[in-house]
């Protein structure tokens, strides 16, 4: 038996005690929950560079957040913009959890992050260094700020946190992988797991580079951009941040004392490579759900809420509206996508999902999906709309995909009321 009391290979609960939280819709999981409620959209036209002659001209921004206040002064220039966004994300989380690193086993304490596009706005200025100014202007820290794990190491590090630590790249998809790698982590010795995810590429070199894709909005109207489900979708609005979750074993958290918002209930990935967005990724997303729930032992009428992907491309909002139809009938369980007020965050996005579904329970409501009209064509199923609704639900599963055919899908159970009280 491990020092954690779990025996290795035996699923014990995992719960989550902290949330930290850097979104469009505020800095700080009350600040992002009042906007929620609210309908508060943190998207607009882009500022952190000039968008005149790019096609995509609005997204999520992080506001007012300064990386000297947040973050270690030697580590700004040392790090990119989405791994200041985790270590203040995670030092939050801690806080709320009410743990301190230093009085925990080093080597029970773990940290497993998502990202999607690494340090793109750090490597873009030492690209302009290279080409402008030669090679001798390129920084050293370029050879680790860009890279995907550059976020897990700089919070283990700071945390002083040995235990095992990783970092998945499975773009919107990840934050939901990172999550369901944090319950396996508790479960062969870990006693706490940082876990989530955060991006950051609203930098000319990020936007470029997604724009292959085909899938962003061009729309300039910041209420009108990204409308999942409706009628008048057009793609989607790119946005920054992300959230960063303390996971702990219930039993740790009843001796540390602690209440937490929620538990780890099930989870479960799938892969569908194909790019037209129709039948298959339908086929897979309903086996992803299927096998969440026969991983969590509940069936499709225990579901309270569902919180979408919401891909805001009219072919892939079809495609996940039919795959929860098909598990849970026609506007069978309540959908909602948050995610209208801060733009999709990629890996970010799934993690802030789960953070709104958290307090979402905590509180006792399914927030509303903000700014949408006429529903899509096709798309039976029952989305929230205008106001949050007052249904007292006990359990939210949470879906992502991501680009290139990424699937998964975490089902959470509720916790301690008491959890936004503290």
């Amino acid at each position: 038996m491990s020092a954690s009391g779990i025996r290795p290979g035996r699923r014990g609960r995992s719960v989550v005690t902290g949330i930290g939280v850097v979104a469009p819709t505020g800095i700080g999981a009350a600040r992002h929950w009042e906007s929620v409620l609210a309908g508060k959209s943190g998207i607009g036209r882009i500022t952190r560079f000039d968008p005149t002659g790019y096609p995509v001209r609005v997204a999520g921004e992080v506001p007012g957040f300064r990386a000297g206040e947040q973050v270690p002064g030697r580590l700004v220039p040392q790090t990119d913009r989405f791994t200041h966004f985790a270590l203040a994300a995670a030092e939050d989380a801690l806080t709320d959890a009410a743990a301190d690193p230093a009085t925990l086993p080093e080597y029970e304490m773990a940290v497993v992050t998502a990202s999607s596009s690494g340090g793109t706005e750090f490597g873009q200025h030492e690209m302009e260094n290279l080409y402008q100014q030669g090679s001798s202007w390129v920084g050293a820290y370029q050879s680790i700020a860009w890279f995907y794990a550059a976020t897990t190491g700089q919070v283990s590090i700071r945390h002083g946190m040995r235990g095992p630590c990783g970092v998945i790249c499975a773009e919107q998809a990840g934050g939901l992988d990172a999550l369901g790698q944090s319950r396996r982590l508790l479960d062969t010795g870990s006693r706490l797991v940082l876990s989530g995810g955060t991006d950051a590429s609203l930098c000319p070199y990020g936007v470029v580079a997604q724009l292959s894709t085909g899938h962003l909005s061009a729309e300039d109207d910041p209420a009108r951009a990204y409308l999942p489900f409706d009628a008048a979708a057009s793609g989607f609005v790119p946005g920054e941040g992300g959230a960063i979750l303390v996971v702990e074993n219930a039993e740790s958290a009843r001796a540390r004392g602690v209440p937490s918002y929620g538990e780890l209930l099930g989870y479960a990935a799938g892969f569908d490579p194909t790019t037209d967005g129709t039948a298959a990724r339908h086929t897979v997303l309903v086996s992803v759900i299927r096998r969440t729930l026969a991983d969590a032992g509940l069936t499709p009428d225990a579901v309270d809420m569902v919180f979408a992907d919401a891909s805001g491309v009219p072919a892939e909002d079809l495609a996940e509206a039919r795959a929860i139809t098909e598990v849970f009938g026609p506007g069978g369980v309540p959908v909602t996508a948050p995610k209208t007020l801060t733009g999709r965050l990629y890996a970010g996005g799934a993690a802030l999902d789960v953070a709104t579904a958290l307090l979402a329970l905590s509180a006792g409501v399914i927030p509303h999906t903000a700014g949408l009209g006429r529903p899509a064509p096709g798309c039976e199923i029952d989305l929230v709309l205008d106001r949050p609704r007052q249904t007292d639900p006990r359990t939210a599963l949470v879906l992502a995909r991501g680009h290139g055919g990424f699937t998964s899908a975490l089902l959470v159970g509720a916790g301690d009321r008491d959890a936004l009280k503290r």
